[in-house]
């Protein structure tokens, strides 16, 4: 065979090799795109809500950076030595959910600085509530715009009597959940002032989340005519606060926070109840640091 000939051949089948590899490649990409398991999200924001009930009370995966430069304690903390891990409890219950949207006049940002510019400190808190009504009406009343701010108002989340849990607020922002409120402390009281012309309020750090007032309670004001929460609801809502790094100590209810003397809410909580079950769904987990 002469040379020419022999090295038309070699070319060819390069060329030939190099095409295969070629579609290969391609073959390859475009299964990738089309593979929704492996490619990233198929319907952003369908993945997003799917994602929400991990994401909403702070994921113990960065328990420091999920308030940063936003909510911070009053005074100098050490870094912590622990933190929440959620248990095998927890990934057996899994309630159902919704997300239904709020308007913007009843929520707004968290505030970095008060009304006379101080920089504020706070750790976060939880507050419990309950609706007063049906869980449809307390989240039309948060789709109306309310241009009065004495009457805006709204929750992060809450949970209906069948268990599921309805998304309203992203955890970033702040519900207009108590109006005139303090936290107490052993170190004294914590509350901020954002609006001149409203009183201070624990809203700038505050999640606020609900439970559906049962029918038979509606407008109920004791716990002799209150017929309390369903079990579905209290593991809803332990479930839901197991995903934060909240400790219990800083977990309280819409009652105890107020000073307008108004507001009785949740009537006939079982908080050892409640406290039991969000000890079943989560546990706490030293962090070791190696000494210097």
């Amino acid at each position: 065979m002469r040379f020419k000939d022999w090295a038309t051949r070699v070319l060819l089948i390069s060329l030939m090799f190099m095409a295969l590899v070629v579609v290969l490649i391609i073959g390859r990409a475009t299964k990738l795109h089309n593979n929704p398991t492996t490619s990233h999200i198929s319907n952003p924001s369908v993945m997003a809500f799917s994602q929400y009930p991990q994401v909403q009370f702070q994921s113990a995966k960065e328990p420091e950076k999920k308030f940063q430069n936003v909510i911070k304690s009053p005074v100098k903390i050490n870094k912590p030595v622990a933190r929440y891990i959620t248990t095998q409890a927890f990934t057996r219950y899994r309630p159902s959910y919704q997300v239904a949207s709020v308007d913007p006049s009843n929520y707004g940002e968290r505030y970095t600085q008060d009304v006379n510019g101080v920089t504020l400190h706070n750790q976060p808190i939880i507050v419990i509530h309950e609706t007063g009504y049906s869980a449809s009406s307390a989240v039309n009343f948060f789709q109306e715009a309310h241009n009065d701010e004495g009457v805006q108002a709204s929750y992060h989340a809450l949970v209906k009597l069948d268990g599921v849990v309805v998304y309203l607020v992203p955890p970033e922002k702040r519900a207009f959940g108590a109006a005139n409120s303090v936290f107490e402390t052993p170190e004294g009281v914590e509350t901020v002032q954002t609006n001149p012309n409203l009183p201070a309020s624990v809203n700038n750090f505050a999640y606020h989340v609900s439970l559906e007032t049962p029918p038979d309670s509606y407008d109920s004001s004791s716990q002799q005519t209150h017929s309390g929460y369903t079990e579905a609801q209290y593991h809803s809502l332990a479930w839901l606060i197991a995903q934060s790094q909240v400790p219990d100590h800083r977990i309280t209810t819409h009652r105890l926070v107020d000073r307008s003397g108004k507001k009785v809410d949740p009537i006939n909580f079982d908080g050892n109840k409640f406290l039991n079950l969000l000890n079943t769904f989560r546990q706490v987990r030293p962090i070791y640091r190696i000494s210097k």
